[in-house]
């Protein structure tokens, strides 16, 4: 049987390891400088999944009672293994400690996959930013999820 790998809160230490999941997974993907400048701000975190390496991240901006999920992201190879779940679920049950009441974020509309993963736990459409994405020009969906 696979053992699930270890989830952890990430810190500037990780920051080139996240910019490597970034690359793998995005068109977009922030920088390593970008990455550690984040970490040094107080309303920034994040979780890793490491194996031997980091498999997976999200991390957020949060100030009370709100909290943006920035990215969520696991390497392709080890996709639909209920990882990015993991991922989110962790950090929904640390923001509810934390006194979060609303998590929101922007999702590709095209991106099938997150948006089944998002609508599954219970987040919902509010809105959509047109033309937000600089390499495509295509919209991303605002996705809201109420703690209450």
């Amino acid at each position: 049987m696979h053992a699930f790998p270890l989830c952890r809160k990430l810190t500037a230490d990780d920051a080139a390891s996240v910019a490597r999941v970034e690359k793998a997974c995005f068109s977009l993907p922030w920088t390593e400088p970008q990455i550690a400048s984040a970490f040094t701000q107080k309303a920034y975190g994040a979780f890793g999944l490491f194996s031997e390496n980091l498999l997976g991240y999200i991390s957020v901006y949060h100030v009370v009672p709100e909290m943006e999920i920035l990215n969520l992201a696991v390497l392709p190879a080890y996709r639909r293994k209920g990882y990015g779940r993991f991922l989110l679920m962790t950090c929904l049950q640390a923001s509810q400690k934390m006194g979060i009441h609303t998590v929101w974020l922007e999702v590709r509309e095209r991106n099938v996959a997150a948006r089944a993963l998002y609508d599954s736990v219970g987040f919902v459409v509010s809105g959509v930013r047109a033309k937000y994405y600089s390499d495509t020009g295509e919209d991303a969906c605002i996705l809201v999820f109420s703690m209450t």
